[in-house]
């Protein structure tokens, strides 16, 4: 409903006040709302608005003097161009496709870590079968895979490194008691460097895995605080990637976003006439676990309710925090406790109010440190251009000086010369006199005159001369 200032001011300036009941076509309904609503102009929109426009959009070049149809087609292309670039260019902190990429990259992994770890159980199980029960984790079985290699090296020696792996003294062990009565198969050495091979990479995987999470966490915090208060990183993640993007999320109704993700199982549930689905990927919440058999479909609608609310204010306000995720969090914990128990959960109007204050509180906190670190930023900018300021005065001082030094040979060759001449003079019984500067300059001046005067009686009596010669 706000106006561009842009379309506001060529309105203003084209269409005087006093035409205000006259019609504008206008394309889109609510541009004519809004124009209506700011400006007051009366605007038409339909059938006929269109084909005219259509019309003045196919003939522009022809309406419009020096404008040709290549041009045009130009401005076209860059208005594409530009609108393109709006709607891909958002705030950098808060882009949303970063998400969506981590975790597809994060169910890729741990897809392709359980298959690996599942490699090394089965070709390290060759040599040391006893260890797969001992330790049934896949990271913790790579790394003391690795670390114990050829199982008959096994020693005491070792009991503190396996502690080191396991965290566990009794299972440290049970794994050197194994390894001295195991049933497995002897293995070449080669065959051991290749499984240790493989196993490291395993680990560099896991290791990457949690480096990932942290980044998926990070990113979270930082472009849906709420939705990751309430339901969890890695869940509202994918419900992020399920829909597209937080705009989309953020646009869903309540219900489409309980079954996000079982769509399958809709269609079929409404093609055979069956139970429709009660949960998508909001089940894997820890809320829909916590619940009764018979409580998980009203704990999941209430779930996905507010899972919407969160998500909305985390697209559309300015500064996101997590505040409201954490009150919304607090009655989805009350309402699972009322059906539990039957104690009555807070008003919704009651939590928002107390939630708007906390947050306009941490909204100031954050605005004024970023005021801060934007007043930091323009002193070490400011600092900055002093410094090349001085150092290009500096800069040129030392061409100055530079200059100045191949100057003065010449001044003093000529001192020099002076101090020759007196000698000379002082040698012929001469004595210079000395003469101030400006007395030198009028003598010479008076000297020239009488030379210039000399010069024109001269050419007087020349002329004479002449003149009588001919008479």
């Amino acid at each position: 409903g706000i106006l561009h200032e842009d379309l506001r001011l060529l309105l203003e300036t084209s269409m005087p006040a006093k035409k205000k009941k006259a019609l504008l076509g206008v394309a889109d309904p609510k541009i004519g709302a809004a124009i209506l609503e700011e400006l007051g102009y009366q605007c038409q929109t339909g059938g006929v608005v269109a084909e005219l426009l259509r019309g003045i959009r196919l003939h522009f070049p022809v309406l419009v003097k020096g404008l040709t149809a290549q041009s045009a087609s130009k401005a076209q292309l860059g208005l594409g161009h530009s609108y393109s670039r709006a709607k891909v260019k958002f705030n950098v902190n808060r882009v949303d496709n970063m998400i969506i990429q981590s975790i597809s990259l994060l169910d890729q992994l741990d897809k392709d870590i359980n298959t690996f770890s599942m490699r090394v159980r089965e070709w390290y199980g060759y040599h040391f079968p006893e260890l797969i029960r001992i330790v049934p984790e896949n990271s913790t079985y790579c790394r003391l895979a690795k670390f114990i290699g050829n199982r008959r090296e096994l020693s005491e020696n070792s009991l503190e490194g396996l502690e080191e792996i396991v965290m566990d003294a009794a299972k440290a062990q049970a794994i050197l008691e194994a390894s001295r009565s195991s049933m497995g198969m002897d293995v070449s050495p080669l065959d051991l460097i290749n499984i240790e091979s493989f196993s490291s990479r395993v680990i560099a995987l896991s290791e990457y895995r949690k480096g990932l999470q942290e980044y998926l966490r990070s990113k979270m915090s930082q472009v849906a605080p709420s939705l990751s208060a309430l339901i969890g990183e890695v869940v509202g993640a994918r419900l992020i990637s399920h829909a597209g993007s937080l705009t989309n999320l953020a646009k869903y109704p309540a219900s489409t976003v309980q079954i996000l993700g079982a769509e399958k199982a809709l269609f079929r549930a409404l093609k055979t006439r069956g139970n429709t689905p009660k949960y998508g990927l909001i089940f894997h919440s820890t809320f829909i676990g916590r619940a009764a058999a018979k409580n998980k479909g009203r704990i999941s609608r209430y779930l996905a309710n507010k899972c919407t609310i969160a998500s909305r204010i985390d697209c559309f306000s300015e500064v996101p925090t997590s505040v409201f995720g954490d009150k919304l969090r607090e009655q989805v914990e009350e309402r699972l406790a009322f059906y539990e128990t039957g104690e009555p959960p807070r008003k919704n109007l009651e939590v928002m109010k107390e939630a708007v204050v906390e947050a306009s509180e941490v909204v100031a906190e954050v605005k004024r440190k970023q005021e801060k670190r934007e007043k930091k930023r323009k002193k070490r900018e400011k600092r900055r251009l002093e410094a090349l300021a001085a150092a290009a005065e500096e800069v040129e001082n030392a061409e100055n000086t530079e200059n100045e030094n191949h100057t003065e040979p010449k001044k003093k060759k000529k001192k020099h010369q002076e101090l020759e001449a007196e000698p000379e003079l002082e040698q012929n019984g001469l004595e210079e006199e000395v003469v101030p500067k400006k007395k030198r300059k009028l003598a010479v001046e008076a000297a020239r005159e009488e030379e210039e005067e000399e010069k024109k009686k001269k050419r007087k009596k020349k002329k004479v001369a002449q003149d009588s010669e001919e008479d």
